[in-house]
């Protein structure tokens, strides 16, 4: 009598264990595809183009139109005394171009032509959904067209942080005319990631979402493929990278803890071509602000010595 009575118990029990599931996953799901949007504002935007004039460079604002009919926004940073090659630089997740402006000004003052663009969903760009690489690889293969059209560069490059990263480097399935790529802080892929989000409010680990909550992320998977008919198990940074031969260096905080380490290890280990750069003491998207030097020293070599590897390949 006991046993069944506790068999009824655990019943009622795992049911409204899979509810909670459910109804988290659901929230998780909505919530995920449509993240903050951070806009730009006038201040902030007059702030930097000062910068730019500052630098001798023009700005330019520049849009596309996606097959979805989506308006995606850029600014365009053309030097006065340019190198002959150009840079597409990638924000991350709730952010928008101006979160890039560093890395914006630093190419710039080497004569790169930098485009900022505003990812779907993020800043003063169209779109109802982030899709995290989904959708944006074939929006950075649009943007790639248009740099190459209106700057004509010898060499395209591109960089992200962050989402920025992770949507780059899938974008290498579509893409290839890049020499070379630097990507920061990316994620391995999407499942992986949706593991750490699961721990992380407790400090406890991605085991979390493997484990305890694995129905919750279930749960949110299946939502995203009913409602919104996008299969989130594509979104696979590491099987990109590892299908490309366009050099990928990976920048990657030793104490990241936003997107730990070890995606950027992982992505490593399934494409050993790639350059991995661990950054000791700096966190989610730091490099450059723990290791100034070192870190433009690093990517601007990247780019160097890919431009030259390229040259000679003609």
């Amino acid at each position: 009598m006991h046993r069944s009575r506790r068999l009824r118990w655990f019943l009622v029990l795992f049911i409204l264990y899979l509810g909670v599931c459910a109804v988290g996953g659901t929230y998780l799901a909505d919530g995920t595809l449509h993240p903050t949007r951070r806009t730009l504002t006038d201040e902030e935007s007059s702030a930097f183009m000062s910068t730019v004039h500052a630098m001798r460079a023009e700005l330019q604002d520049v849009s596309i139109t996606t097959p979805d009919q989506a308006i995606l926004r850029a600014w365009l940073l053309r030097p006065t005394a340019g190198n002959g090659n150009a840079a597409i630089v990638l924000h991350g997740l709730a952010d928008n171009r101006l979160g890039m402006t560093g890395y914006a000004e630093l190419l710039l003052a080497h004569g790169y032509a930098v485009l900022l663009p505003d990812a779907r969903a993020h800043g003063a760009s169209g779109g109802e959904l982030a899709t995290y690489g989904l959708l944006e690889r074939e929006d950075i293969h649009r943007w790639v067209d248009f740099l190459s059209m209106a700057t004509q560069p010898g060499c395209i490059y591109g960089m992200g942080e962050s989402m920025g990263a992770a949507e780059l480097l899938q974008s290498l399935q579509v893409e290839s005319r890049f020499c070379a790529v630097v990507a920061e802080s990316p994620f391995s892929t999407f499942r992986e990631i949706a593991y750490d989000r699961m721990g992380q409010p407790f400090h406890i680990g991605p085991w979390v979402g493997r484990v305890l909550l694995r129905p919750m992320v279930e749960f949110a998977f299946l939502r995203v493929h009913w409602k919104y008919g996008l299969d989130m198990q594509r979104v696979t940074p590491e099987d990109a990278v590892a299908r490309s031969h366009i050099p990928v260096l990976l920048i990657h905080g030793q104490i990241d803890g936003n997107i730990p380490v070890r995606h950027s290890r992982a992505i490593h280990r399934v494409a050993p071509q790639t350059v991995l750069w661990e950054v000791e003491g700096a966190d989610h998207c730091g490099a450059m602000s723990t290791a100034p030097q070192e870190f433009e020293r690093r990517v601007l070599g990247w780019f160097e010595r890919s431009a030259t590897a390229h040259k000679e390949m003609r």
